[in-house]
């Protein structure tokens, strides 16, 4: 993948614009005080679906719309991709096929139904959904949509350029992996800008694999992504994204579920937002590195507020050990 240009990332901003206009990035006093310095949370849980996907959706089928495609698409996702996707289909007029792995969550599956997504429950994780989907792509004469690709990566990287123009002189900024648009988008707005902050990227510790490819220096697949964070649960990492964070990320940290289960309850407690797993992981990310970060400006980005009621709900009425 080549690098993302100021020019592509400018006309994506364009492309995303038109359909809502961007997200709010607010600095919270009580969050601030927990943490012990500035920080500022980019709030893409306020997307249309609630989540940072719409963005490279909305960017990648604007461009099929744009070559005349007419074929429907099919994509695997745990929940958020699959939003993007349903929504952007829709807005374009094509058919769009979504494939989930059992035990998916059920209010982000309804989501998806109604945003127009036919949906496929198959498998036993994101990866084996993968699988299943390509296997009907050749058998229903549909095109595979990855969930990782320059133009996701694009799209999704507008809200780093939101968030870097608004606030140029943020020291560091934490980002959630996936399968790694995010991180590439922030880092791609970075380099466009010219700009010097230190991206660090945040994975769950027992959905290590980018972790582990960037202390190898090479991907480095899981053979499980065990993970409360369903949108961080990744064992199979990108070639290409493993090769833009190795060039472009300072380190890529590793946080606990109940660190992640914590940093959600400090969301709804210092800014009543809701963030689902994956979106509280960068907080978490920075908690762990709170002393070295006392008195600085950083930024963390909350990707999505999509999470089912009872596990929420649970997550809220659990002991605060964690933040102690």
């Amino acid at each position: 993948m080549t690098a993302i240009t100021k020019s592509q990332l400018e006309s994506a901003l364009d492309t995303v614009h038109s359909v809502f206009p961007g997200t709010p990035q607010y600095s919270w006093p009580l969050l601030n005080a927990r943490m012990g310095c500035e920080v500022w949370v980019k709030h893409e849980n306020h997307t249309p679906v609630g989540a940072f996907k719409l963005r490279g959706g909305l960017v990648f089928m604007a461009d099929r719309a744009k070559s005349g495609a007419t074929r429907g698409v099919i994509t695997a996702t745990r929940g958020n991709h699959g939003q993007s996707i349903a929504t952007a289909s829709r807005r374009y007029g094509m058919s769009c096929t979504i494939v989930v792995p059992e035990g998916n969550s059920a209010e982000k599956n309804a989501a998806m139904q109604a945003q127009g997504g036919r949906l496929i429950v198959h498998g036993h994780d994101f990866q084996a959904a993968a699988e299943h989907a390509a296997a009907l792509a050749d058998g229903e004469g549909l095109d595979m949509l990855p969930s990782f690709h320059e133009l996701l990566a694009c799209g999704v990287g507008t809200y780093a350029m939101e968030f870097f123009l608004a606030q140029p002189d943020l020291e560091t900024v934490y980002v959630p992996i996936g399968l790694g648009s995010g991180i590439c988008g922030v880092i791609s707005a970075r380099d466009a800008l010219g700009l010097k902050t230190e991206v660090v990227g945040v994975v769950a510790d027992t959905a290590p694999a980018y972790a582990l490819s960037f202390d190898a220096g090479e991907p480095v697949s899981t053979n499980t992504a065990d993970t409360m964070a369903d949108g961080v649960a990744c064992r199979v990492p990108v070639p290409a994204a493993v090769d833009i964070i190795l060039k472009g990320a300072a380190r890529i940290l590793r946080v606990t579920d109940p660190e992640i289960r914590a940093a959600m309850r400090w969301y709804y407690r210092d800014t009543h937002n809701v963030a689902e797993g994956a979106g509280a992981v960068p907080l978490a990310g920075l908690w762990r590195e709170r002393a070295e970060k006392r008195g600085r400006k950083v930024g963390v980005i909350l990707t999505g507020g999509n999470i089912d009621r009872k596990v929420y709900a649970d997550v809220l009425m659990e002991s605060d050990d964690v933040d102690a």
